[in-house]
């Protein structure tokens, strides 16, 4: 009965081998590197356009991703490849992005308007920018007529004003000595006193 359990038991340990696993290890690790590997090597669009191997040091690598295939294809059919990287080496590494830009962009243009690529847009941008600067003059312009205008009118009505102030001062009359309002029959109104004295008197008189 012993025995019996012994070989069922033999029988269920179905448990792999320590070499086995060391097998099965190596397979793994070896499938992760090949993908990382191919990862890590996948080309460039540049280099997948032409079809050609990828190096490390790829000129086109940092600028022509190879989920943008689309944009060197542009650039290399107005440009060139070989006038595009002629052109990276000649600029600065910090300027080479804005390069690619430019050139990516007037290539979208000529193929865009194969007659005057973005000579058309700029064209365009430059009629706007002098129809702008026409009504900014004219607006100026107006400004200053209103500001004028304004000025004017404030310096009219101010002399307007003097004007009146002096029609109303008219009734009366000023001397030295005395102080009346002068009626419109030729004499003096009452209640206003006279200062002074007469032919011979010193006193004061009341009229």
């Amino acid at each position: 009965m012993r025995a019996r359990l012994t070989m069922l038991a033999s029988c269920l340990d179905m448990s792999p081998l320590p070499e086995a696993r060391k097998g099965e290890d190596r397979l793994m690790a070896s499938s992760s590197s090949s993908s990382s590997s191919y990862y890590s090597t996948s080309p460039c669009a540049a280099c997948k356009f032409l079809r050609r191997k990828c190096q490390p040091d790829c000129i086109f690598a940092p600028y022509f991703p190879p989920e943008e295939p689309q944009k060197f294809a542009s650039v290399h059919k107005i440009f060139g490849a070989s006038n595009v990287s002629k052109l990276l080496h000649e600029v600065l590494p910090h300027q080479r992005e804005d390069a690619v830009n430019s050139l990516a962009y007037e290539a979208e243009a000529r193929l865009r308007d194969p007659v005057y690529g973005c000579v058309g847009a700029i064209s365009v941008l430059q009629r706007q920018v002098m129809r702008l600067q026409k009504e900014l003059d004219a607006t100026n312009a107006d400004l200053i007529r209103y500001t004028s205008r304004r000025k004017s009118t404030s310096n009219s009505s101010s002399h307007r004003g003097g004007e009146k102030g002096l029609e109303q001062g008219q009734g009366f009359v000023f001397y030295p000595g005395y102080h009346h309002q002068w009626s419109g029959n030729g004499g003096f109104g009452d209640g206003h006193h006279q200062e002074g004295g007469g032919g011979g008197g010193g006193g004061e008189g009341t009229v």
